[in-house]
């Protein structure tokens, strides 16, 4: 089964051939940053090129590396050996930061080199994560995207994004340009215990809105779910049924994968907050990184009946519209009602620790 953009982009690779020289200064996160550290290198090249991708992009820019998502099963976390660094805590609270990201976009889109071909961002870690509050890197290179009138799509769990609304209202007016949010439960329990330092998925939720109201084309991106803990019918239908009143464009989703050296941290995790599933999951990925291919087609079945049936467009994991914002042949084409505004629930409370970690994307 084909994988998802995020599976084939950016593979870890020796930090030899991604930096001009080794991390070159550490700098301590100080005040809401406490607890962090950000590893400053300069990037020989920041546009990546992913060979035989079939999502209709062949390029990729990710200004950081590590997340203070902390999603207990981000496929990126083994990049972080490659720097020496544990796949652990380590991608979680030290971030690799690209310093030199802007000026090298703007150096390789020279137009005497660079034919304008889609560059598509979230594909590694999240372009909006807390560390974009303080560098402000992906709204430089937004920026620099719009100079050039150059397409380009953002995959993010955050609502940080609509930082940028300005920039990429103008982006859509001068170019081709696709938000799709990630967005894989509404299930509080589930998202404290997988996804810790995101924004609550209502928010994602109400961010849905705002870009598509203010002519920004978004979608969703219902992603991972997971066995046992989010993939209940009702529990899906509450995601779709959510994000199509909210105006998605398009809902498409994945089953969750473990790879080697995402999958022990994931199953620690998870003994902490889940331990009578940990057996269940060593059963079903003990050999393989995917369920079996027709467990992942009846899910994404289910969901595709659920868009359908609350009236938006399903897609499937391969689709360059939904990806990148890229038209379909005319044939293929559906057009997605516009939906009136909605209210949308307010997020419970969560303490005021997580309020911090989680609320920093709302800068």
């Amino acid at each position: 089964m084909t994988g998802l953009r995020w599976q084939l982009a950016d593979e870890p690779r020796p930090q030899q051939t991604l930096f001009d020289e080794p991390i070159f200064e550490r700098q301590p996160g100080r005040g809401e940053f406490r607890g962090l550290e950000f590893l400053h290198v300069r990037a020989q090249r920041i546009i990546n090129e992913v060979k035989g991708a079939p999502f209709g992009f062949r390029y990729t820019v990710n200004p950081y590396r590590g997340c203070t998502h902390a999603c207990t099963y981000c496929f990126a976390r083994p990049s972080h050996t490659y720097l020496d660094l544990d796949a652990d805590r380590d991608f979680e609270r030290r971030i690799v930061v690209k310093v030199n990201a802007v000026s090298r976009l703007r150096a390789e889109l020279d137009p005497r080199r660079w034919r304008g071909d889609l560059i598509a961002m979230g594909t590694n870690t999240d372009p909006y994560q807390r560390a974009e509050g303080k560098y402000r890197l992906t709204r430089g290179i937004v920026e620099v995207l719009i100079e050039r009138a150059n397409p380009f799509s953002i995959l993010t769990k955050s609502t940080l994004v609509l930082r940028d609304l300005d920039l990429l209202v103008e982006a859509a007016r001068r170019t081709t340009v696709r938000v799709n949010l990630s967005i894989g439960t509404l299930d509080e329990d589930v998202w404290r215990a997988t996804e810790p330092g995101t924004p609550h998925p209502r928010r994602r939720v109400r961010a849905i809105e705002q870009l598509n109201e203010a002519g920004v084309p978004c979608g969703v991106l219902v992603a991972p779910v997971l066995p046992g803990l989010s993939d209940a019918p009702e529990q899906l239908e509450a995601v779709v049924e959510a994000c199509v009143a909210a105006g998605a464009r398009s809902i498409s989703t994945v089953l969750l994968h473990l790879r080697p050296g995402v999958d022990a941290v994931f199953l620690d995790r998870l003994a902490e907050t889940h331990p009578h599933l940990v057996a269940d999951y060593r059963r079903r990925y003990r050999d393989r990184a995917y369920l079996p291919a027709a467990e992942q087609r009846a899910h994404e079945a289910l969901v595709r009946d659920l868009a359908r049936r609350h009236g938006v467009r399903a897609v499937e994991r391969t689709d360059a519209e939904h990806m990148t914002g890229r038209p379909a042949r005319p044939e293929q084409r559906v057009e997605v009602p516009r939906r009136r505004r909605t209210a949308h629930p307010e997020p419970t409370a969560v303490p005021a620790a997580q309020e911090d970690a989680t609320q920093l994307s709302l800068l």
